[in-house]
């Protein structure tokens, strides 16, 4: 017999002996070592060509409905928005035939059950008509998320079964436009320090405060309204109410001259012993500031979804303008430094784009998604600004005047960093949620 060689006996001699005749590890002769099983469907299944079915949670392939809706959007957004973006960022207005013609194709109520008036959607459809609309006009799909997420969903979260027969389906059907207000001038991150006062006196709410940088208010038809009603029980005595933009004692203020997004309006809301019938409280007196948060989760990922949109379009106006700019006697796309960028540009998008579908999807799945929001709202709108300043240097020159639409998305994107939550808010939700305070 030969004698083993030197690292024969050394793999011996720590415990892995190699068969003489196949030269593998015998593990036959150390079956008494524990051991993790680790099954091998392949193998133990009977029917292998079906364990795609196993997996289809990890399966990444939109489903025939999800690309159906995006192709109609995204043939709407071309076709009607997209030839006036420019007129709605110049004129500070989305024309009001824009927003009846999405009411008519369910874009105002996409997540609200059919029951009430609404499409029934699920929250990734939410995401992607978000992100085809904003790709052509920040400013109409602002007003689309203000409305869906914030107005209409406080609504339908948190109202009773007489509340949401009365208010949702025709806000549902976009007949309707719902405004939110929670900011004011002493209380936007520290959004629990409030100073709005609601009072109830007989049958009747009385408000009084101002509230400020509220979306929709100036075109909408009802405003869901966060006011103390009892200060000395801190955030749990904040409640949530519904006002008619028509009611005596409620007024608009100082509309706001913004950077982007100037198509949707911003206002000031002041209420000066304004009278709201008692049954518009929503929820138990003192609920107000929990279901704000919960609302704001969903708003953050919708957030994130037109941060995606207004990416994905500065990077569709980059390439097509890096094929027809010529310089040094070939098209620009041909030099590796433009290639670089855009590669950059759409590997961040694709990324954010999951972290948004993510966060959607757990929420469909009724799983806790406050963490994962945030994360999609923080990364998806620095990444947004990121590259609209990239699809700027790109174009140049031009990209700097408004004869490009690159020079609208990064006005537009740079509100993403700052409503319903700034950056920094979302970087302290996200490192308490992972040091489990």
């Amino acid at each position: 017999m030969r004698s083993a060689t030197a690292s024969t006996r050394r793999t011996r001699r720590k415990g892995w002996p190699l068969s003489r005749r196949s030269g593998q590890r015998d593990l036959k002769m150390h079956e008494h070592r524990p051991t993790i099983p680790i099954p091998n469907p392949i193998k133990t299944y009977k029917y292998p060509h079906l364990l795609v079915g196993l997996v289809i949670h990890m399966d990444f392939t939109p489903t025939k409905e999800h690309q159906m809706l995006r192709n109609t959007v995204r043939s709407f957004a071309e076709k009607e928005i997209k030839p006036i973006a420019a007129d709605i960022d110049k004129n500070g207005d989305v024309p009001k035939e824009i927003l009846d013609r999405m009411g008519e194709m369910n874009l105002m109520g996409m997540t609200v059950p059919k029951e009430y008036g609404g499409a029934g959607c699920d929250k990734i459809s939410y995401m992607i008509a978000l992100e085809e609309i904003a790709r052509v006009c920040g400013s109409t799909g602002i007003v689309m998320e203000a409305h869906n997420s914030l107005g209409l969903g406080h609504i339908f979260e948190r109202g009773n079964e007489e509340q949401r027969r009365k208010w949702v389906p025709d806000i549902a059907a976009g007949k309707k436009l719902a405004a939110w207000a929670l900011t004011e001038a002493n209380a936007g991150s520290d959004s629990g320090g409030m100073s709005t006062r609601a009072v109830l006196e007989g049958d009747e709410w009385v408000l009084n405060g101002t509230k400020i940088f509220i979306t929709n208010a100036a075109i909408g038809d009802y405003v869901t309204v966060m006011a103390v009603t009892d200060k000395s029980k801190g955030t749990k005595g904040i409640s949530a109410f519904v006002v008619p933009t028509g009611t005596p004692g409620y007024s608009l203020g100082t509309s706001e001259d913004k950077m982007g997004l100037r198509g949707s309006h911003t206002s000031e809301l002041v209420f000066e012993n304004c009278h709201i019938p008692k049954g518009n409280i929503l929820g138990e007196p003192g609920t107000g500031f929990t279901g704000a948060m919960n609302i704001l989760d969903r708003g953050r990922a919708a957030v994130g979804a037109l941060a995606v949109g207004i990416a994905q379009g500065a990077l569709d106006e980059s390439v097509r303008y890096s094929k027809e700019r010529e310089q040094f006697g070939r098209p620009i796309a041909k030099f590796q430094a433009i290639q670089w960028m855009l590669a950059d540009m759409a590997t961040r998008i694709e990324a954010s784009r999951l972290l948004v579908y993510r966060a959607a999807w757990m929420e469909d799945k009724g799983m806790r998604f406050s963490k994962e929001a945030s994360m999609a709202k923080l990364y998806a709108s620095e990444m947004a600004t990121q590259t609209c300043l990239n699809a700027i240097q790109i174009h140049g020159g031009y990209g700097y005047t408004k004869d490009y639409p690159v020079e609208r998305m990064l006005r537009d994107t740079k509100l993403m960093e700052i409503g319903e939550g700034t950056s920094q808010v979302q970087r302290i939700v996200i490192s308490r949620a992972i040091l489990g305070r």
